[in-house]
């Protein structure tokens, strides 16, 4: 590469950088003087890479936005991240981009890799293995991801066109608070001015979205993850379960995280005693009501609320907590619970 040539490529990968570059600043870092520089500009503007001329006591130059991508100058490390970001994206579901562009995206930063890296790269694709099978998620449309933004950003309204879980299809306003990506999904959270309640759209099924004008002043409460893992946990489902635990919400949190539970504090005294047991449960042993019967200085009874579309699950997570509970509703968890603690007596037993 011809020292001229090297120098514009420089210049660019200057002005990608972002901001505005003085002249002064350009001609020192390229080492020439500042009629060169404006030389290497003009080879820039004649290759239609939108640079800008700034004027003014800060002026310089700045790259301008332009209808496609100019050369990007990467270094070995950064294509490095962007190959292996582009592989963990399309694998867990967390790009925008369809499968086809993600493959030709990965494909032409893969052939231009220098050949020894290009090897020691392969080396780390066929190595690799992730601990969650591969998923299959349909993208988002990234024009639709980019007007959302935009909304949130300005706060600006926005109408989409949106099929629910029934396949049903409708035109919906939405104040848009925030863009969440949650296992493998893309969400946009916000409130609908209609009803005046906060709405969860997936972005796979807005199939068109708009500005609106005007703006909204911004929504108070928790901010767009939590409200859209709360949203899971008070969906409904086939069965509500509540329970109350005796324990911390950090405790209950490591095994019913806010996207399953809801916990809150009981009414009242701070740990009340449990519940007593229907006359047609299981009569417990001496040693079952230990806990249970502990001195009211220790962890508070906080109540848990389940919505979930089996049950089954449900016992091996409570005994994995380890901490005193009661099943208030239904009656078919409290039999299962029961039912596993019986196998697990049998088996102590056998052995």
């Amino acid at each position: 590469m011809s020292r001229p040539t090297g120098r514009v490529l420089t210049l660019l990968e200057l002005l990608q950088s972002g901001g505005t570059r003085t002249i002064a600043e350009l001609a020192e870092r390229l080492g020439v003087d500042g009629r060169t520089v404006r030389r290497y500009v003009d080879h820039l503007i004649d290759l239609d890479v939108p640079v800008e001329a700034v004027r003014g006591r800060y002026g310089g130059y700045r790259l301008g936005p332009g209808h496609r991508l100019p050369p990007l100058m990467l270094g070995e490390d950064e294509a490095v991240a962007v190959l292996l970001g582009l592989v963990a994206g399309r694998r867990t579901g967390l790009t925008t981009a369809t499968a086809t562009a993600g493959e030709t995206a990965a494909a032409k930063i893969r052939r231009v890799l220098p050949r020894p890296l290009a090897a020691r790269v392969d080396a780390v694709l066929e190595s690799l293995a992730f601990t969650e099978p591969a998923g299959e998620f349909a993208a988002p449309d990234a024009g639709i991801l980019l007007t959302l933004a935009d909304a949130v950003r300005h706060r600006r309204p926005v109408a989409i066109r949106y099929t629910d879980r029934e396949g049903r299809r409708g035109d919906r306003t939405l104040h848009p608070q925030g863009v969440v990506a949650h296992a493998g999904r893309w969400y946009v959270t916000g409130r609908d001015p209609g009803i005046g309640e906060d709405r969860t759209f997936r972005l796979d099924r807005v199939a068109d979205a708009r500005l609106l004008p005007g703006s909204f002043e911004a929504i108070e409460g928790p901010d767009p993850a939590r409200r859209v893992l709360s949203g899971f946990a008070t969906a409904p489902y086939r069965h509500e379960v509540t329970l109350r635990i005796r324990g911390t919400a950090e405790q209950i949190r490591t095994r019913l995280p806010a996207s399953i539970a809801s916990v809150t504090a009981l009414p009242g005294t701070g740990s009340p005693s449990p519940a007593p047991e229907p006359a047609d449960a299981r009569e417990p042993d001496r040693s079952d009501t230990s806990e249970a019967s502990e001195a009211s200085d220790g962890p508070p009874w906080l109540r848990v609320e389940v919505r979930a579309e089996r049950l089954d699950w449900l016992p091996p997570v409570l005994a994995a907590l380890d901490l005193p509970f009661v099943v208030e509703r239904p009656d078919e968890l409290r039999e299962l619970v029961v039912a596993l603690a019986d196998r697990f007596a049998r088996r102590a037993r056998r052995s």
